[in-house]
């Protein structure tokens, strides 16, 4: 494991206070991001790749003129690239993540079926893939945000009365639990410390305030998980983690917290369909 200790000593302080940080995820990848090693490079790039993940989505319905979200690890060339070749059934590229061909592949196989929620079948492949990095900490990361976005949305299924078992992604005792079980906490309490927090959070109607909680939580759980993370990997994983959260609450109103949640909703529906 590759040490990086000036990098980490020169990284800015980040405060989830809602004061504005300098530094910025386009500055993290030209200033860093070319420093790391191959190995701790394919760590940090399970971070950028859901900005590919949904980049990759809006070319597949909108073809070459598709407007493109902020660059993860592929530029607009290398999409469309990865794109063609898993139509074609071309071989990739070395490096790239066997799970984006594969998506492509079923996507463009089913793209006529209705009432499908692509993102979801995304996350799938994108979760399978990240929590079966082989760092422990980034797995447990990805492993961790997996068991909250399903409790969640299992939540808000229930409330809604549509069936939770469709929207769940994943598998593994917690996925599993959430389909099956008709317990208020799903048969999760002594099983997720976390779960009780989230069935709180959930009640909340206050959309941006349970925003700000849900990442909180997720701070929380990089700072109590890091602790003994010096000037390795996992120290950058987590400023680049944070450095993400910090942008988006800036660019957060409330009006956008509920456009999403609508969209939630309008999704699970759909699924439902």
């Amino acid at each position: 494991m590759s040490n990086y200790h000036c990098l980490v000593a020169g990284l800015p302080d980040i405060a989830f206070d809602g004061s504005k940080c300098q530094y910025s995820v386009e500055r993290f990848k030209e200033e860093i991001y070319p420093s790391l090693s191959a190995d701790d490079a394919r760590v940090v790039d399970l971070i950028l790749l859901e900005w590919d993940n949904a980049n990759i989505l809006r070319l597949l319905r909108h073809g070459e003129e598709a407007q493109l979200g902020p660059v993860g690890c592929y530029g607009r060339e290398q999409l469309l690239a990865i794109v063609e070749a898993a139509k074609c059934g071309d071989a990739q590229e070395k490096g790239v993540p066997a799970y984006l061909p594969r998506f492509i592949e079923y996507y463009c196989a089913h793209e006529t079926q209705e009432n499908v929620v692509w993102e979801n079948i995304m996350s799938a492949y994108y979760y399978e893939y990240a929590t079966a990095c082989s760092n422990s900490f980034a797995a447990g990361w990805f492993t961790y945000n997996l068991n909250v976005n399903n409790i969640l949305v299992a939540m808000t299924a229930r409330k809604y009365k549509l069936g939770v078992e469709s929207v769940v992604i994943g598998e593994g005792e917690v996925a599993e639990a959430l389909r099956t079980s008709g317990a208020r906490d799903f048969g999760l309490t002594g099983t997720l410390d976390y779960i009780e927090e989230l069935q709180r959070l959930g009640e909340n109607s206050r959309l941006q305030e349970r925003e700000h909680q849900l990442d909180t939580m997720r701070w929380k759980w990089l700072e109590d998980n890091s602790v003994f993370c010096y000037f390795s990997v996992e120290r950058l994983f987590v400023f680049l983690q944070k450095l993400i959260i910090v942008e988006r609450w800036a660019r957060l109103d409330s009006e956008s917290g509920m456009e999403r949640y609508n969209g939630m909703i309008a999704e699970l529906k759909k699924g439902m369909a």
